[in-house]
């Protein structure tokens, strides 16, 4: 029996970040997926915190060197990979200069303001695994996004690489956290995450100053199946999930390797 194939696109990762609920969340649900019979790829941007000696990452010289215009600026994505001990849990890291090697920390400054330009990395982060995939030759049935720095790949999926053989027959899920920004993603957000068929224009329906609510929203409407991930997930957000009619998996709490699995085998027998 041929295995089913998921790309899980991470926010957070332990022990590459502190322990979160979406770190632990981004380690252990690829790992019981791995374990369980999938064959998996996982991604994760590549924080400027992030230890690269203590952790062992190594470029990929093969998968990087190509530049993304972002708003007319060419930006050259850095591939990085590491293993995590004991799991077996390979990861790749999307890098570059700007927009993660140079921060001191995730998201927000060391003042506890957040990067204006967060809604850019997030764009960038998603154009770079999506490309990354493309170049390893590796279809996945489903792609998995944790967390509001994948918020953007269910568009591109569904518009900008929907002919593509790559993602294609792919179902896309979105997972719910707690975890969101606390300001707009900037003004310039809907002019940033046009590429390809991924028009300006499909951004109307929402708020002009996109902002975190905004962000789910748009994930939401272009994904396939939608995770109630954590505890006090926002609740606006998850009534707009509900009002969907689409696949919905609740919290399943601790024990959630088999829900997940379940969830997983009932999108793709619908596909």
């Amino acid at each position: 029996m041929v295995k089913k194939k998921i790309l899980f696109i991470n926010q957070e990762i332990t022990p590459y970040v502190p322990e979160s609920e979406m770190s632990i969340m981004g380690r252990d649900l690829p790992q019981n997926m791995q374990e369980g019979g999938f064959e998996i790829r996982t991604f994760m941007p590549k924080w400027g915190t992030i230890n690269e000696r203590r952790g062992q990452l190594h470029e990929v010289i093969r998968l990087s060197g190509m530049n993304l215009v972002i708003d007319d600026t060419d930006h050259p994505l850095i591939i990085k990979v590491a293993s995590i001990p004991v799991s077996r849990l390979q990861v790749y890291f999307i890098d570059n200069e700007d927009y993660f090697l140079r921060r001191q920390a995730m998201t927000e400054d060391e003042t506890g303001t957040e990067y204006p330009d967060n809604g850019e990395r997030a764009i960038f982060f998603a154009r770079g695994v999506l490309e990354t995939v493309k170049k390893l030759r590796w279809s996945p049935d489903i792609v998995h996004c944790q967390g509001w720095m994948s918020a953007v790949v269910p568009l591109y999926i569904k518009t900008a690489y929907r002919e593509d053989p790559s993602f294609a027959k792919a179902k896309v899920i979105t997972s719910l956290f707690h975890n969101q920004l606390k300001t707009s993603l900037g003004d310039n957000f809907k002019r940033c995450v046009e590429f390809k068929n991924a028009k300006a224009e499909l951004l109307k329906p929402y708020a002009e100053k996109f902002d975190f609510m905004e962000l789910g929203k748009m994930a939401i409407d272009y994904s396939d199946g939608i995770v109630e991930a954590g505890q006090d997930v926002n609740k606006k957000l998850m009534d707009y999930a509900t009002s969907k009619d689409l696949p919905f998996l609740a919290n399943p709490g601790e024990d959630y390797a088999a829900a997940y699995e379940d969830f997983y085998n009932k999108l793709l027998a619908n596909s």
